[in-house]
């Protein structure tokens, strides 16, 4: 089993930055690929960011060039750099760990707003 805890959402204004964490347990760290997706009320779940174990990286087109996604397997944490965000990245961001099978975080809150 594999436990996955999120942090750092909150709210910004448009233009400002935000960065998310994800710890993930376990001493296979190493071997998991991970990433992130987002979700707004009545739409489905979208792919963000994702890093795999030999890490190749994608974005979703929207995010590419303000979103950055990196690893410190040091300490079993990938990050969301999240920069000039907009009202459209509003949403709850929930982080994932694909070790076998897929494993989800609680979920974090993401609010753009003036």
């Amino acid at each position: 089993q594999v436990q996955v805890v999120e942090s750092g959402g909150g709210l910004v204004q448009p233009g400002e930055s935000l960065r998310l964490s994800c710890n993930a347990s376990g001493s296979a760290f190493s071997e998991y690929s991970m990433g992130w997706y987002r979700q707004t009320p009545g739409k489905e779940r979208e792919m963000v960011a994702a890093i795999t174990a030999l890490g190749d990286i994608k974005y979703r087109e929207s995010a590419k060039g303000r979103f950055t996604i990196s690893r410190d397997v040091a300490k079993n944490t990938i990050y969301l750099q999240m920069n000039s965000l907009k009202a459209e990245d509003t949403a709850v961001y929930y982080c994932y760990v694909f070790y076998y099978r897929m494993y989800w975080g609680q979920g974090t809150q993401v609010t753009v707003s003036s």
